[in-house]
């Protein structure tokens, strides 16, 4: 929990009065959430927010956070966590099941920043990739994903059945081992249709990502 509120603590800094937020989904996120309502409670900011779930809206909703959509307004900052980061700042996400929401609202976001503690730190990408899958397409989809990955369908806790997401879609847990090359993969994936979304991250799409452990937080730019 340190490194998430340090880091969390460290992006809290980059929100001004009148801003408005892209919100990313995610532990990491309900505890920036946390923060920036007490600043929001303490000093008496407005802060809009463009939520990427449920579960975004109703914490952002509880620290005070003005909820609007990308009809309205265009977001200044989106402030997101990860599962998982390479050396380059590509980033795998989608543990929750919002990563449809969350590339939206990154793409339409000025700037991105993400969150992690250094667990999240990875040299390369390794870990299962989500694909958010119509259901219509569910059959087809399997069988070409399965040409180039090892897919899993995520099954619910605590529910019969697939994980259903805030888009009424499926998601498929993908094992392509390493990662050697991620936005190829990502843009050979978009290619297959009856896939709406992939976890992967690239980092051209990101800005910063801001890392929290037991004494603190910094920040590494995909510039540097």
């Amino acid at each position: 929990m340190n490194g998430k509120l340090n880091a969390s603590r460290l992006a809290l800094g980059l929100i001004k009065d009148g801003m408005t937020i892209g919100i990313g989904s995610g532990s990491t996120v309900e505890v920036f959430l946390n923060l920036l309502g007490e600043r929001i409670r303490n000093e008496g900011i407005v802060v809009y927010g463009i939520p990427s779930s449920y579960q975004a809206m109703l914490s952002a909703i509880k620290n005070g956070i003005k909820i609007v959509d990308l009809l309205e307004m265009e977001p200044e900052i989106c402030i997101d966590g990860a599962d998982q980061v390479d050396s380059r700042l590509n980033c795998i996400k989608g543990g929750g099941a919002a990563m449809t929401r969350e590339k939206i609202i990154a793409f339409a976001s000025k700037k991105v920043v993400i969150i992690v503690d250094e667990s999240k730190l990875s040299e390369k990408l390794t870990i299962h990739v989500p694909v958010e899958v119509l259901p219509f397409a569910y059959g087809f989809v399997l069988r070409e994903l399965s040409k180039i990955c090892k897919p899993s369908l995520r099954e619910g806790k605590g529910k019969v059945g697939p994980i259903i997401t805030d888009n009424g879609n499926f998601i498929l847990d993908c094992d392509f081992g390493v990662l050697e090359n991620p936005e190829e993969v990502e843009n050979k994936l978009k290619t297959i249709p009856g896939v709406i979304e992939t976890g992967i991250f690239p980092s051209k799409i990101i800005d910063a990502v801001i890392v929290g452990n037991k004494k603190g937080a910094r920040v590494i730019d995909r510039k540097i």
